[in-house]
């Protein structure tokens, strides 16, 4: 076998492993754009739906699906408190408050007051008090956060993710599984704290990756193509000068 037909091959294997690889890439971005728009269209179906009492929403296990369902609940808040830090909120850096509600049915939830920004003195800031007395809250319901079981174990008050398992464990009670996110407090709570909205319903930019990486493979199995015809071309003209 030739030079020249060693150098074709390895450049067909290239370009198929290329050209496999980009699709792949491409389709991948496309079911993650499936997966934002299911995602997305859960958001819109629940939130539109009117206020629940929690208790139809929040008495078992809250997956991805269960999710901002908009619920009130009435009671009062424990003293206790956690800090969950490295959040951002519009363009801002800071923490978010999480505090115990104890409902007048005798349950125990969790209830993210809201987003508390950072100050440049004091990084972590100052965790207000809750808002004494009886409370009706509103706001949406959340699955607890995923990740490293070590960010979900409070130190000193502080957490990196919520999770009412965890929390209820450090506390010693039965905490109802996920979490309110409040948007509405009555009497209004009195942290002075940003309410967390709900997510943002763009598509992002999944569409456009894929497309780039469809583009790639058109471009590679086109340069490819070029790669060898001016290959072939070089070898006609050596050959025609060598015979004259």
């Amino acid at each position: 076998m030739s030079r020249q037909a060693r150098r074709w091959i390895a450049l067909g294997v290239l370009a198929t492993v290329l050209a496999v690889t980009f699709v792949m890439l491409g389709r991948w971005q496309l079911s993650r754009l499936d997966e934002r728009r299911a995602a997305n269209a859960i958001v819109v179906a629940h939130r539109d739906m009117p206020v629940q009492p929690y208790g139809q929403v929040m008495g078992g296990p809250i997956g991805d699906d269960d999710q901002w369902f908009q619920v009130t609940a009435t009671g009062t808040y424990l003293p206790e408190q956690f800090q969950v830090r490295y959040r951002s909120l519009d363009g801002a850096y800071g923490s978010e408050v999480v505090a115990v509600l104890q409902t007048d049915a005798g349950d125990h939830l969790l209830v993210d007051r809201g987003f508390l920004q950072r100050e440049g003195s004091r990084p972590d800031g100052d965790v207000p008090a809750v808002t004494p007395g009886e409370v009706t809250v509103t706001g949406y319901v959340r699955r607890n956060e995923r990740g490293d079981s070590i960010a979900m174990e409070p130190h000193e008050g502080q957490i990196r993710l919520i999770s009412s398992e965890a929390l209820g464990q450090s506390l010693g009670l039965d905490l109802l599984d996920g979490f309110i996110a409040l948007s509405e407090s009555t009497p209004a709570d009195v942290g002075g704290l940003t309410p967390v909205p709900p997510p943002d319903l763009s598509e992002g930019p999944h569409l456009s990756y894929a497309l780039q990486w469809f583009a790639f493979t058109v471009v590679g199995v086109i340069g490819v193509g070029v790669l060898v015809r001016a290959d072939i071309r070089d070898r006609r003209k050596a050959s025609a000068k060598a015979a004259a």
